[in-house]
């Protein structure tokens, strides 16, 4: 495995989220003396709060008509060093439920949800965790559990049994709507996973900037590599480029690939110093905008195996 250095953004202090609390306070205290009755949504249901955008996507297929869903961070943002601001807390207050991902993931959330008195579920739960094993984070659970097809299946359970308690009405609605979606969530891990069945054992390698696949990769039969294991804020070192170069020349990789988030500047060189092929962009934190090539959860999931299958198989040449 490539050594790496894990940097991950500090979370937001104590102090800041009471800042965000206490002005949230005031401003929701001035606003309503001067509200209208245009400033009252008609919309009644349920209200359930998730803290990014992947999990508002999967919540809303779980969901149905039933509850409205909605996402602290927006399409596109950085969720591991995010900071809640007072918008975000108005949020939360009006809230019936939230959802978190756990596993670290939302360093900010545990300061963040403490300010509010709303019950949370962490979805992650029941998630076979797989560690990270180098550096700083080295012992810490790798937080991206939802980019398993699998995996994110425990998360469809997690929320039905959340909704059901939020909404009992509806419990069985949760439960139809779930089964469909784990079916499509299924057809993607089978169709993954048979797909790369023919491939020799040393190229079944997944060869990524971030280590953000473990739970994929470990779930497809895929060897993981990557060039740092965590949320990298600042340029690859030498050493880390030199070991991927390395991994990639001793395992014959057909292709490496690179995630939106970050600049694909580092992976460009073990392409250049190894003759394979940049296999393409993957998505991970965050869904696009709708017009974008992400809008869904199972747009990304589609998108990132399909881009894997075509990179390893050499069928997208």
């Amino acid at each position: 495995m490539p050594k790496s250095r894990s940097v991950v953004s500090a979370a937001p202090s104590a102090g800041s989220v009471a800042r965000a609390v206490a002005l949230a306070a005031g401003v929701t205290l001035a606003l309503s003396g001067c509200a209208g009755p245009d400033a009252v949504s008609d919309d009644d249901r349920p209200v359930v709060l998730t803290t990014f955008t992947v999990l508002a996507d999967i919540a809303e297929n779980v969901a149905g008509d039933h509850l409205r869903v909605e996402s602290i961070t927006k399409p596109g943002a950085e969720i591991h060093g995010y900071e809640p601001t007072p918008g975000d807390v108005r949020k939360a207050a009006d809230a019936d439920l939230i959802l978190d991902n756990g596993l670290n993931l939302e360093v900010w959330f545990a300061q963040f949800v403490e300010s509010v008195e709303v019950p949370h579920v962490v979805v992650s739960d029941g998630i076979d965790v797989i560690d990270i094993t180098e550096d700083a984070y080295a012992g810490k659970p790798n937080p991206h559990a939802w980019m398993s097809p699998a995996n994110a299946q425990l998360y469809v359970d997690n929320m039905v049994s959340a909704f059901s308690d939020l909404d009992p009405a509806h419990a069985d609605d949760f439960a139809a709507n779930a089964g469909a979606y784990k079916a499509e969530l299924q057809q993607v891990q089978d169709d993954l996973t048979d797909e790369l069945a023919a491939l020799p054992e040393n190229e079944r390698a997944l060869v990524t900037c971030e280590g953000a696949f473990s739970y994929l990769a470990r779930d497809a039969g895929l060897t993981e590599a990557y060039i740092w294991a965590v949320n990298a804020e600042q340029q690859a070192t030498p050493r880390q480029i030199a070991a991927a170069i390395e991994f990639v020349d001793d395992n014959e990789v057909p292709a490496v690939f690179c995630e939106s988030t970050v600049s694909d500047k580092a992976m460009q060189q073990v392409v250049q110093a190894t003759g394979t092929s940049f296999g393409g962009t993957l998505y991970v934190d965050s869904l696009s905008e709708a017009d974008g090539p992400v809008p869904t959860y199972l747009d990304l999931i589609r998108h990132d195996a399909d881009l894997i299958v075509a990179g390893l198989t050499g069928s997208g040449s």
